[in-house]
This record gives C-alpha cells, sequence and structure tokens, in this order.
C-alpha cells in the first residue's frame, strides 16, 4: 500500500532553493474564437472581438454578443491566446459588414465569403448554424486521399509567406495590436495565436498556434492555414522558417484528437509515409503538449479503448465535425491520448525518437469569445446555444449534437516562472503544464529517486530540486523502485476531492503496450477532501520496461450544466447526465 501523508498544497509557488527558479501556478486558456473566425461570426457572434475576449478574461463585465445581457468570468484567468481561425480570417465579418472586392480579399476568400455573407443576409433570423459549414467540407471519408486532392493547391515550401490579401492581413494586424495593449507583464499575459484548421474528410486534424511574438514580429507573417496545405509537416516547416525570420517561438497544440478518425497519432504520416526518426524529432518539437479535454469532449481515452478503466467514460462526444453519409462515431487508437502515449512508447523503441511524447493542457474553444469553463457560468460553444431554450435546438439531424452535448471544459495550467509570453511559452516546451475540465484543482507531481516526508514543511522546495516534475523524461540508471510525490488540492471555490490516481503505460517483455490505472488515494468522506497528498510507490515496476506515468484527480461530482437548464427551463431531463465529475490530468512523466 502506498504510503498516505497529508498536507496542504504550499500555496501555489513552488520556492527557490539551491539556484532552482521559483515557478507560479498560472491559469489560462489557449483556444478562443471571437468575431474574427467565420465560424463564431456565422453563428451569433457579431460583436465579442479580441478586445472583449481580453476584457472577459481579466474579470470586467461584457455584453453577450447574442442575448446582449451583462456577463463576467467567476475567476479571472492569468494568460488567455486569441486563436482565431488563419482561414478567412476577419473575411466573413469584412463582408458582410462592408462589402469586399476581389483585389481585398483574394480569389477564394471573396468566393466563399460572397456566399456566406449572401446566406447570412437571407436568414431571417441570423442562425446559419453549422449545417452550411459542414457541407463545405469535401465528401471523402478517408483523410489521406482528401489531403492528395487538395494537394495541387498545397503549400510551396520554396515560398516563406502564404498569400496576404488585405482583408485577412489587417485582421491579423488588429489581432495582434490587441494582444499587445491587453499584455500586462507580471499580471495578465495576451499570447498571440491562431488556429490551422485540418479538416480532411471531416477528420479534426486542428491545430493552435501559439507564439511569444509581440505585435510588431507578428505582423512580419501571416498565419498559415489549411488553405496553404493539408498537411501538418508543411505548418511545422512554416513555423520554423517563421521563428528564423521574426526571431519568436512558436508551439503547435493539437486539438479534439477525439474526433480525429484515428489520424491524429497515427503510425504513418498523413501523407503515407512510415514516421522514421526525422519525422518524431520533428514533430516532437513544434508540438510538446496537446489538448486534453475541451467543449467539444474529452480526450483522455474512450471506454472501447480503456474497458478496465471505470472512469473511461467522462464527457464522450460522439459526432464527427461533417457527417458523411451514415458513418457512425468509432473510438480508434490514433484518438485518445492515452492511445497515442502507448504508439509513441511503440515507436521510441522502433526508429529511437517517440513521436508522442506531449503534455497536456485544456482550453475551451469558444466561439463566443468568452472563456467559460465554470459549469454554472457556461455561454456556450457558439454564441447561438448560449440561452437554455437554444442548447435544446439540435446543430444537425435528429442523431446529432445540440448545446447540452458541449462540455464546459476546459481549462490550461502552467508552472510557469513567471506570468509573460516567454516564460509561459518556456513551460509548454519543457511541458511542466496540466489539464482541467473547469475547477482550479492545484496539482503538483514529482518523479523521485528517493523518498520525500510530505509532512516537511520544506517538502515543495526539495521536490523542486530532488525530484523530476510532470514534463519530464527519466533514463533507466539501475534503481529498483519508482516513486512519485502528488500534491493535489482543491479549487476553493468548487468540490472536494474524491480519488487521487496514477495511471500507467509500458511496454511489455513480449512488446506489447498495456495499461493500468492505480488508485493511490480514495476519500472516504462524501464531501470530499480539500487536499490529497501521497508518495506512490509503483508496485509493478521493472527496471527494464519503458513507460509513463501521469496523475488524474476526480472531484466529487457536481451538478452539469444542462441540468441547470433543465431544472431552469422545469424540464424533467434534458437527455443527458445530472452530474458530471470534473477532474485533473497531469502531463505525463516518462521512465526509459
Amino acid at each position: 500500500m502506498p504510503t498516505v501523508k497529508s498536507i496542504a498544497l504550499v500555496g501555489l509557488v513552488m520556492m527557490a532553493t539551491n539556484g532552482v527558479s521559483a515557478k507560479t501556478l498560472l491559469w489560462g486558456d489557449t483556444h478562443l474564437h471571437t468575431s474574427y473566425s467565420f465560424d463564431a461570426y456565422t453563428n451569433g457572434n457579431r460583436s465579442a472581438d479580441p478586445a472583449t475576449a481580453y476584457r472577459y478574461a481579466m474579470g470586467e463585465p461584457v455584453i453577450h454578443p447574442f442575448h446582449r445581457a451583462r456577463v463576467q468570468i467567476h475567476t479571472p484567468l492569468d494568460f488567455l491566446v486569441v486563436s482565431d481561425h488563419a482561414e478567412f480570417m476577419g473575411v466573413i465579418k469584412h463582408v458582410y459588414e462592408n462589402g469586399g472586392s476581389k483585389a481585398e480579399l483574394g480569389w477564394s476568400d471573396w468566393l466563399g465569403a460572397e456566399v456566406t455573407a449572401w446566406l447570412l443576409r437571407r436568414s431571417v433570423d441570423n442562425d446559419t448554424s453549422l449545417k452550411f459549414f459542414g457541407a463545405l467540407l469535401p465528401e471523402h471519408a478517408d483523410a489521406r486521399e482528401t489531403a492528395k486532392r487538395m494537394e495541387g493547391k498545397s503549400y510551396d515550401s520554396g515560398s516563406f509567406m502564404p498569400d496576404m490579401p488585405l482583408v485577412r492581413t489587417t485582421a491579423w494586424q488588429s489581432i495582434s495590436q490587441t494582444a499587445d495593449r491587453y499584455n500586462k507583464p507580471g499580471e495578465f499575459t495576451a499570447l498571440i495565436g491562431w488556429e490551422w484548421t485540418g479538416t480532411p474528410g471531416g477528420a479534426n486534424l486542428h491545430r493552435v498556434v501559439v507564439s511569444d511574438a509581440n505585435a510588431e514580429q507578428a505582423e512580419g507573417i501571416m498565419p498559415f492555414s489549411f488553405n496553404d496545405s493539408p498537411y501538418p509537416e508543411d505548418l511545422w516547416q512554416f513555423l520554423g522558417r517563421a521563428e528564423q525570420d521574426i526571431g519568436a517561438r512558436f508551439v503547435a497544440i493539437p486539438h479534439n484528437s477525439n474526433l480525429s478518425k484515428g489520424w491524429m497519432f497515427d503510425t504513418t504520416s498523413l501523407r503515407g509515409a512510415p514516421i522514421d526518426a526525422d519525422y518524431a524529432s520533428t514533430r516532437a518539437r513544434w508540438e510538446p503538449i496537446a489538448e486534453i479535454t475541451q467543449i467539444k469532449g474529452d480526450s483522455e481515452t474512450h471506454p472501447d479503448l480503456s474497458p478496465d478503466d471505470p472512469f473511461s467514460d467522462y464527457e464522450e462526444y460522439p459526432h464527427y465535425l461533417a457527417k458523411l453519409g451514415d458513418v457512425a462515431y468509432q473510438a480508434r487508437e490514433g484518438d485518445y491520448l492515452r492511445s497515442a502515449l502507448k504508439r509513441g512508447l511503440a515507436l521510441g523503441r522502433d526508429v529511437g525518437v517517440n513521436p508522442y511524447r506531449v503534455g497536456f493542457i485544456g482550453s475551451t474553444d469558444s466561439h463566443t469569445g468568452l472563456s467559460s469553463a465554470e459549469e454554472d457560468n457556461f455561454h456556450g460553444k457558439m454564441a447561438l446555444d448560449s440561452v437554455p431554450e437554444r442548447k435544446q435546438a439540435m446543430w444537425g439531424d435528429d442523431a446529432g449534437p445540440n448545446g447540452w452535448s458541449m462540455s464546459a471544459a476546459g481549462l490550461a495550467a502552467v508552472w510557469a516562472e513567471s506570468n509573460t509570453r516567454e516564460a509561459i511559452i518556456d513551460a509548454f516546451r519543457r511541458k511542466e503544464v496540466y489539464a482541467t475540465t473547469g475547477p482550479r484543482i492545484a496539482l503538483q507531481v514529482y518523479a523521485l529517486e528517493g523518498t520525500v516526508d510530505l509532512l516537511d514543511a520544506r517538502a515543495t522546495s526539495k521536490l523542486a530540486v530532488q525530484g523530476q516534475p510532470m514534463g519530464s523524461s527519466i533514463t533507466g540508471d539501475g534503481r529498483s523502485h519508482f516513486h512519485l510525490a502528488i500534491m493535489a488540492s482543491q479549487d476553493p471555490k468548487d468540490a472536494g476531492l474524491q480519488r487521487l490516481q496514477v495511471v500507467k503505460g509500458w511496454i511489455d517483455a513480449n512488446g506489447v503496450t498495456q495499461e493500468k490505472v492505480y488508485d493511490a488515494m480514495v476519500s472516504q468522506d462524501a464531501l470530499g477532501m480539500s487536499n490529497m497528498n501521497t508518495l506512490w510507490q509503483d508496485p509493478d515496476f521493472v527496471e527494464s520496461q519503458s513507460s509513463f506515468y501521469y496523475v488524474r484527480v476526480l472531484q466529487v461530482p457536481t451538478e452539469r450544466h444542462s441540468n441547470l437548464d433543465a431544472r431552469a427551463l422545469e424540464i424533467a431531463d434534458s437527455g443527458h447526465p445530472a452530474m458530471i465529475q470534473e477532474r485533473a490530468y497531469s502531463s505525463p512523466i516518462w521512465y526509459r
């Protein structure tokens, strides 16, 4: 049995000791869309621009873009990335409000925007749902085949810059300058970024790109889009050249892998080439973290992939972005991060580099301009589904999702040396980050060579010196035991903690990947515990087995937003669970 000792997490700061820099726990959202995104604008967000997004995140009251009531976040964020789609960035908004010529927009932007604006003007209640954009996606079930069909207009690797039509350029300048205006180092960080929205054949291969650039640097590039190339490798190549050209750093964050039809963490590249050391190194360089939870469901694992895990069914979202014929949702190993971690161990063994050694964050993917991950203060995915009556309306046919299918999630937690763009990107790159589904559960995880007395008041500073934090990789050194020091504290405004778990994946003696979930600590109190801290020892440790470990913290169940809406509407059943068991996921620690 693991040794269990309880102390409060020492503030939210890891103390500086023996040259180790102090780190502060920061909360943020790396994935937020405003009225500059084509799908946000066409689905009711006509007014929540980047300035509105920053003001809401900082705790200011703002006007909701659809129902026009005053709204306000309960607890302000420490940082925010406005990640509007690179595709048609600012174009739909401009054409609908001002018109636009082919010279301003470029041919493809002009044609798409004119059709969209015509549809918007014909709509009596301005409700253009996702059906239209779902219809625009290529009607091929195979992502690789769809990407090949697009390759004729693919990114020219010999040319650094994508096309820079006037309207998109102006929108990007406005987004970048607004970020600089709200960026207050040490108080609130506004990071500049965008979304590359790769969706070949309806497979979600999206990435959010985040930078430590300032506006002057950012204006030296044009965000790379899916229209420039359907291949992630071309995005990475662009980022490499952008770093050299403007002197800023970039990170690409995959998200909604649960909807990727198995392609996000595949055993081959989208071009069909086997993953080799060069591909693995390049991917690991640009994609050190991944989004494990957000509004469109959870991407940790699935009951079909982890049948022995009773908590694997959290916030399932069995709806593809585009319904192609009668294709039903199917969970695949390439869709979920636990499977990706196991697959990465096998690839690392075979080619020498693990392409899927990723840390975890959560974010919202809200398109309202409002970063609303709070269950009792959730403003929906799109502005149109922000009020209870509208959340009942299906986005597609009777089998499709509605506003209640969405999850009020999530948040990115970052252990950073300061609240600045540079320090946050540093934390992303070293993977000293974690995810929660909304509550601000404080979490620290360290791998230890020996043991530490967690009752010692100096335990936190000792761990910072002696331990390896989440995101670390450890090479086999003849050790006979493997210990994790785990310290978790509840959100002071939310429910207690019910369960502390360690998820392990490894390659067994036969070369087969395995997984197991261990209960490191379980509360016997119905209200849970305010702190859960333990020194956990792997009871099945084998020095010669490559493995990974991450911590999952489960909160006491609380009421889901759909049930709150149903009660307000005096509806007996929303068709969704009444309760939700919120959680946190640490980034893994790898042992080789």
